[in-house]
Formats: C-alpha cells, structure tokens, sequence
C-alpha cells in the first residue's frame, strides 16, 4: 500500500527573473496561456482522490483552471521570508550581501527573521507524512520552493540540495510510498 503524490508548480505570476520572495501576485496572462497550453496533459492528474494547493493566489488559480477544485492547505505555503518579503533576490543582495550569504551557506540560518531553510522543508515534509495512508493518489499545486522542498525531504537529500533543484511554472513531478519512505517516480510519456 503506498500514496501517489503528484506535485504541480504553480504557473506564472511574474518574469522569472522579476520573482519576488514570497509572492502574493495572481496570474499574470502569461501564466494563464501557460495552463491552456499546458492543460491537456495536466487535467488527468484531477482524477485524484484528494486534491490540494498551496494558499497563494497563483496556487489556487492554477488548481481552479486545470479543474481540480483544490482544497487550500496552509502548511504547502511559501517559505516565510520575513522582512525580505516581496523583494527579489537581487534587491536583497544588493542591501544585505552578508545575510544573504548567510542564508544560503546555512540552512539553519532565518536572517530575514522568517523561517530557515530547514524548518521549511521539515513543515513541508511534516504535510506529506501526514496524508491520508491508503493506496490512492493525490495532487497538489503549490509554489516552485513547495515543490523543491518536498522533494529534498522525500529524497532524505541534504538541506543544501535545495538550491540544486529546478522547478519551472507547471512542471510535475511525483513521489510515492508512505510516510517516511518517499522515493521519486519517473514516468515515460506514452507515444
């Protein structure tokens, strides 16, 4: 018996580069062409039993277009980025280089005042290991960082792996198994 997680990055609210921590922002129109163009091969994964979305607004839009009618889950949230909330990454650097360092040498470290590396990916593993534990299958669309997080802690990877993994708008990827015992699913696409 073992639960299929299927996750779903949220499309698009903003130029990738123009990303900010944190981010509030709905669907741009370039993030809703994404979800028609991609809406084909995503709409299956709606057959799912349990269906769920972060709360940011491009989360629930992005579940509400592919038809899901996801259930908000507060804990499949952003990492909370204290004061740096809603800044780029390079507004950041360009004010606070030293705690910015810090913040990607350590996972440990919160030099915003938010939540650390760490603590993120822990809730976002504590989210999938408390799923319902049936055979069965559930989606989630949640933010790129929700994704990355889930993955590091499905993989038992080191915190650091984080910052190596690359989730675009409306990619998926799925883990199975049951709490404690994740492992990466690859699928071929069929011809």
């Amino acid at each position: 018996m073992s639960v299929r997680v299927s996750l779903v990055a949220a499309a698009r609210s903003s130029a990738l580069l123009a990303e900010r921590f944190d981010d509030d922002r709905p669907l741009d129109h370039a993030g809703w062409r994404e979800v028609q163009f991609a809406a084909h091969r995503l709409v299956p994964l709606g057959a799912a039993e349990l269906r769920y979305c972060s709360p940011t607004p491009r989360s629930r839009a992005t579940g509400d277009a592919l038809g899901f009618a996801p259930l908000v889950q507060p804990a499949l949230r952003d990492c909370d980025m204290g004061r740096w909330r809603g800044m780029t990454l390079s507004e950041v650097a360009a004010q606070e280089p030293a705690a910015v360092g810090a913040w990607l040498a350590d996972p440990r470290a919160a030099p915003h005042g938010g939540e650390s590396l760490l603590a993120f990916i822990s809730r976002v593993g504590s989210w999938l290991d408390t799923r319902p534990v049936r055979e069965g299958a559930l989606v989630a669309v949640a933010e790129p960082a929700v994704v990355r997080a889930a993955l590091v802690y499905a993989l038992n990877a080191p915190p650091s792996t984080y910052w190596n993994v690359d989730v675009r708008p409306l990619s998926t990827v799925t883990i199975t198994g049951l709490p404690g015992r994740w492992s990466l699913s690859l699928e071929s696409v069929p011809h």
